[in-house]
C-alpha cells in the first residue's frame, strides 16, 4: 500500500513533520477570506464575521497578511455562530480553487502526473495553512484520502465537523481543477454520526455518505490517477518544486524557537544579541537553546545570515540605498565587508541584484 502524509521528506528518507503553533501567524489569508466571502454573500456584516478574529478588514484580502490557525479556528466558529446554511462548511470548501493556492496551487497543475500530484500536496500541505491534517494512499485499485482535524480541536464538536466537510470540499475541488470536473469519489466516509446541523451535499459530491466509520475519508477509483496530467509539464515542475522548497524554508524561519530568534533579531539586525543573550531573553540555557535549534535544522548565525541577506536583498531590489548606506543598516562596519558577506550569502555582487 503507497501512503504519503502532510510531511516532508529527510535526506535519509524519514519523514520531518513540521510544527507550527496555533498562535503562529504565519500563513496566507487565503481560507480565511474564503469563509469571509461566503458569509458576506449570505447577507452577514464584516464585523460580525471578523469578531474575535484580531484582523482588520483590509488585511483580508492582503497578499502581505499572515494568519494563524487560532484565527482561522475563530472565524469558522463564527460562521457556524451565525449562519444556518446545511452546507455552509462544504459550499466553503469548494469556493476554494488551484488558482487560490498560488506557487503550491501551481505546483500541482505542473505535476508530470496524478499520483505526482498526491504525494506534492501532502508533502507541502504545510503551505495550505493546514486545519486538519492529511494522508493520501492507495491499494486494491483504491485511492483515498484520510482528513484529521487539527489536534486542538474536539472530536465531533461542530468546528470539529465543520473543518472536516470544508476540508472535504476542498480536496474535492481540487480534484475537478485538475481531473477534470468529472470527477466523483465512490464513497466518503465520517467519524461522527449523522449531524443535524451540517451535510454534505449528495447532488454536487456525488456519491454516498457514510457515518459512523473509523476515519474521515475520500475514497475514490485509482483509475482517476492513470488519466494522463493535462496541464502537467515536466519541465516546469521542478522550478515551481524548488521554489516552494522556498516557501518552506521561510515557513520554518517563522515557527518554533527559530521563528522566536527571528523576532528578536529583526528588532535591531543592525546590532543583533549575541546567542547567550537571545538564550537569556527566552528564559532558556544555551544549551537547550542550540539543541532546540539542531532539532529544527538551524544554526544561530544560519538564522542571523539568513536574515541579513533577505534585508540586504530588499534594500537592493528597492531602494536606491548606497552599499556603504546598506552595510551601516546591517551592522558592518563598511561597504568592502558587506561585499565580502553578501558574496559569501549568495555567490553574487550586490551589483548583480540591484534593480531587479
Amino acid at each position: 500500500m503507497k501512503r504519503s502524509r502532510n510531511s516532508r521528506s529527510r535526506p535519509d528518507g524519514s519523514r520531518d513533520i513540521l510544527a507550527v503553533g496555533v498562535g503562529d501567524r504565519v500563513y496566507e489569508a487565503t481560507k480565511l477570506a474564503a469563509i469571509f466571502d461566503m458569509l458576506v454573500s449570505l447577507g452577514i456584516s464584516a464585523d460580525a464575521i471578523l469578531r474575535d478574529v484580531n484582523i482588520p478588514l483590509q488585511d483580508v484580502h492582503s497578499s502581505q497578511a499572515r494568519i494563524s490557525l487560532m484565527q482561522l479556528m475563530t472565524i469558522s466558529q463564527n460562521a457556524i455562530r451565525l449562519s444556518a446554511e446545511r452546507h455552509l462548511p462544504y459550499r466553503i470548501g469548494a469556493s476554494i480553487h488551484v488558482s487560490t493556492y498560488g506557487m503550491y496551487g501551481y505546483a500541482i497543475l505542473c505535476c508530470p502526473d496524478f499520483r505526482k500530484a498526491m504525494d506534492f500536496a501532502t508533502r507541502y500541505h504545510a503551505l495550505a495553512a493546514p486545519l486538519a491534517a492529511i494522508e493520501f494512499a492507495e491499494q486494491n485499485g483504491h485511492a483515498s484520502w484520510t482528513i484529521e482535524p487539527n489536534s486542538h480541536i474536539a472530536d465531533g464538536s461542530a468546528l470539529h465537523r465543520f473543518i472536516t466537510e470544508m476540508q472535504i470540499g476542498i480536496h474535492i475541488s481540487l480534484m475537478r481543477d485538475i481531473m477534470g470536473a468529472a470527477f466523483v469519489p465512490s464513497r466518503i466516509e465520517l467519524t461522527y454520526a449523522q449531524p443535524e446541523d451540517f451535510a454534505l451535499p449528495p447532488d454536487h459530491v456525488g456519491c454516498a455518505v457514510h457515518f459512523g466509520r473509523p476515519a474521515n475519508q475520500i475514497v475514490f477509483q485509482s483509475d482517476w490517477l492513470d488519466q494522463a496530467a493535462g496541464l502537467g509539464n515536466k519541465l516546469t515542475y521542478p522550478t515551481i518544486v524548488a521554489l516552494c522548497d522556498e516557501l518552506l524554508g521561510d515557513l520554518k524561519l517563522r515557527v518554533g524557537v527559530a521563528g522566536k530568534i527571528r523576532a528578536i533579531l529583526l528588532r535591531d539586525i543592525a546590532n543583533p544579541p549575541t546567542f547567550e543573550a537571545t538564550a537569556k531573553l527566552l528564559g532558556v540555557n544555551d544549551r537547550s537553546l542550540r539543541r532546540q535549534l539542531r532539532q529544527q535544522g538551524f544554526s544561530f548565525r544560519g538564522l542571523r545570515d539568513e536574515l541579513r541577506t533577505q534585508v540586504a536583498l530588499k534594500y537592493l531590489r528597492a531602494t536606491d540605498l548606497a552599499n556603504e548606506d546598506i552595510a551601516l543598516a546591517l551592522g558592518f562596519s563598511d561597504a568592502a565587508n558587506f561585499r565580502r558577506a553578501f558574496h559569501r550569502w549568495t555567490n553574487k555582487a550586490p551589483s548583480e541584484i540591484r534593480g531587479k
